[in-house]
């Protein structure tokens, strides 16, 4: 579907399309999200609304609704949402404060939604993937893309979603999250 996520109507057709197709929302994979990079004291006002607007308030609409349903539906249910290893694990030269900042944020909503939802079965988790090969890393060197894999190989789009399918499917594993990063979030290498 097309539409601007960080509206609340967008959320509830969103919702409603799934409805009205599966008749029952048991999954929620959150991976709306925009990230730019810049010296902390260049990002903007409109930048913060920005990135407040598609990473957080996306994330609470659509994710208010689908509990919603969920609750009604008493059968539990998975959430999963898409952070950043960077929101915990800073590299210099990587300026990206303000959109770590709604990363992280979305970190811990993950560990508090888990806690407050786990009695109604329903489960909240992350993956944090670190450099990704998509076309948005086309331009970047593949020796850069490299050298921020300990590993020495940044993840695919599949490894992601096997991160994710794992998660959907782990009837046991709620408020984590998954690091998908060739190890990354392990520290300096």
């Amino acid at each position: 579907m097309d539409g601007d996520i960080g509206l609340p109507a967008t959320a509830g057709t969103i919702v409603q399309t799934a409805l009205s197709h599966f008749k029952s929302i048991d999954v929620l994979v959150n991976n709306a999200g925009i990230i730019f990079n810049k010296p902390f004291t260049d990002y903007t006002a409109e930048d913060f609304k920005s990135l407040v607007s598609t990473n957080l308030e996306g994330f609470l609409y659509i994710t208010q609704l689908s509990i919603k349903q969920m609750l009604v539906q008493k059968s539990g249910g998975s959430i999963v949402t898409i952070t950043a290893a960077l929101a915990r694990n800073p590299i210099r030269g990587v300026n990206a404060s303000v959109p770590m900042m709604t990363k992280g944020g979305l970190e811990t909503l993950t560990r508090h939604l888990a806690m407050e939802f786990a009695p109604d079965g329903i489960r909240v988790n992350a993956v944090a993937p670190g450099v990704v090969y998509t076309p948005m890393q086309r331009n970047t060197p593949q020796e850069l893309l490299e050298s921020r894999s300990p590993m020495g190989r940044p993840s695919t789009v599949k490894d992601i979603a096997d991160a994710v399918l794992y998660l959907t499917d782990a009837s046991t594993v709620t408020g984590d999250t998954l690091y998908v990063d060739g190890g990354w979030h392990l520290g300096r290498w």
